[in-house]
């Protein structure tokens, strides 16, 4: 069932390991198909090294396990909470990179302070609000993804695809499992630049939204213009 979207989720994973997002099991992908609405999505504690393909564990969006010799991911719950509202999204990814995690672990958004960032994220990257002791001790990994969707109610998920957990880490996702992967590298870079940026000048502003807008719009505007003609 499923098996080029499990090649798909299992080589997704492996991504991450190669451009350094992970240690040990500290991450999950996962994807979607469109046409079932079920989900694949990274085996729980599994080490990357010993993973293979057939390890991925296909789940419904209510949770339960529809092929798998395995547990699926701990944060299984949460990749199905953002689905169920952002039902155009087709990958997603959680990682503890160490940058982006930082500021998770701060309480911060990561700011706009230049053009890389406006490639590919249209503002601030939000971080959510603290969970309650109510919520963790409750349904956690369904909240964890209710406080996500919660912070967007009046942003754009597709222009800001990521979002920091408070005191947790990322979660990205984009149109594709690879897309949401390529969204978690230019995340921590980012969040790497803006530390760096704040270490150089302390009293630095956001970058002027006109600049921002003209970067973001010349790759995802209707009138968009980087890259090879199609």
């Amino acid at each position: 069932m499923l098996e080029s979207l499990k090649k798909r989720v299992y080589e997704a994973n492996m991504d991450l390991v190669k451009h350094g997002l992970v240690l040990y099991t500290w991450g999950n992908v996962s994807g979607i198909d469109q046409k079932s609405r079920l989900v694949v999505i990274k085996p729980s504690g599994v080490d990357y090294a010993n993973m293979k393909e057939e390890d991925m564990v296909v789940c419904d969006l209510e949770g339960n396990i529809i092929e798998g010799r395995m547990n699926p991911s701990s944060d299984t719950k949460t990749h199905l909470e953002l689905y169920k509202h952002f039902n155009d999204i087709g990958g997603i990814v959680h990682t503890h990179s160490t940058f982006a995690t930082a500021f998770a672990q701060a309480g911060r958004g990561i700011l706009p302070y230049g053009t890389t960032h406006a490639d590919y994220f249209r503002g601030e990257i939000p971080c959510t609000r603290v969970l309650t002791e109510e919520e963790v001790n409750g349904d956690y990994e369904r909240n964890t993804g209710k406080v996500i969707v919660e912070r967007f109610e009046c942003m754009d998920h597709s222009a800001v695809p990521a979002c920091l957990v408070k005191n947790h880490g990322p979660f990205v996702w984009g149109k594709t499992p690879e897309e949401a992967v390529y969204h978690s590298v230019v995340l921590e870079e980012i969040a790497r630049m803006a530390v760096i940026t704040e270490t150089v000048n302390a009293d630095v502003q956001e970058a002027d939204k006109y600049l921002l807008d003209k970067h973001f719009n010349r790759k995802h505007g209707k009138n968009a213009y980087y890259g090879q003609d199609k």
